[in-house]
């Protein structure tokens, strides 16, 4: 078993020879993919060979085939968590968020003392850190997707509030004449609105 880790070694030992070869030559795009690749797969190797050479329990350090065929059986459930995760709860709440903050943020622009009330409320929950909201939003919502997506929603929805409104204060009246001039349907709501 030491035998596989002292080849892995060489290998290793050949691919950083390599890649000092390689870093005389031109910059191309095959040496930008083979010195990184080279890397690697050496450090795979050396990892492989390493586990059954000095006897290390695949409880401390798995080997990279075993992670890499756990993986392949796992599909169906990384799947399931990735749509649980990733696609339920960060993109519904990250689109309720922007969307909420962007509408709110019309309506603080068109009425002052909205603004004046709202924003330091926006400024307080901005500041909580999430380790503080989110076991609030999940006693709320539950384990389920929507405890993530209501924790996306608040983490997003007050920085969007404020640089919206910020956005919306900044525009002159040259740059309303100017979207009005170029028959910018779209922005022709927001031009009523702050007129």
């Amino acid at each position: 078993m030491i035998l596989y880790f002292f080849l892995a070694l060489i290998f290793w030992l050949l691919s950083w020879y390599v890649n000092i070869k390689l870093s005389v030559y031109r910059e191309s795009r095959l040496t930008k993919i083979l010195a990184p690749v080279l890397f690697g797969v050496s450090v795979l190797l050396i990892w492989e060979a390493s586990i059954p050479s000095f006897n290390i329990s695949p409880v401390i350090l798995p080997s990279p085939s075993s992670v890499f065929a756990r993986l392949i059986t796992s599909i169906p459930t990384l799947w399931e968590d990735l749509v649980q995760t990733a696609i339920k709860g960060a993109l519904t709440g990250y689109l309720v968020g922007c969307s909420a903050a962007f509408f709110v943020a019309l309506i603080v622009d068109r009425f002052k003392f909205l603004e004046r009330g709202l924003l330091p409320i926006s400024n307080f929950m901005a500041a909580l850190p999430i380790v503080g909201t989110a076991p609030i939003l999940v006693t709320w919502f539950g384990f389920d997707w929507h405890s993530k997506a209501a924790v996306v929603t608040t983490m997003v929805f007050f920085p969007m509030l404020a640089n919206t409104i910020q956005g919306l204060q900044m525009s002159d009246r040259i740059h309303k004449d100017l979207m009005q001039t170029y028959n910018a349907s779209g922005m022709q709501v927001l031009i009523k609105l702050r007129l």
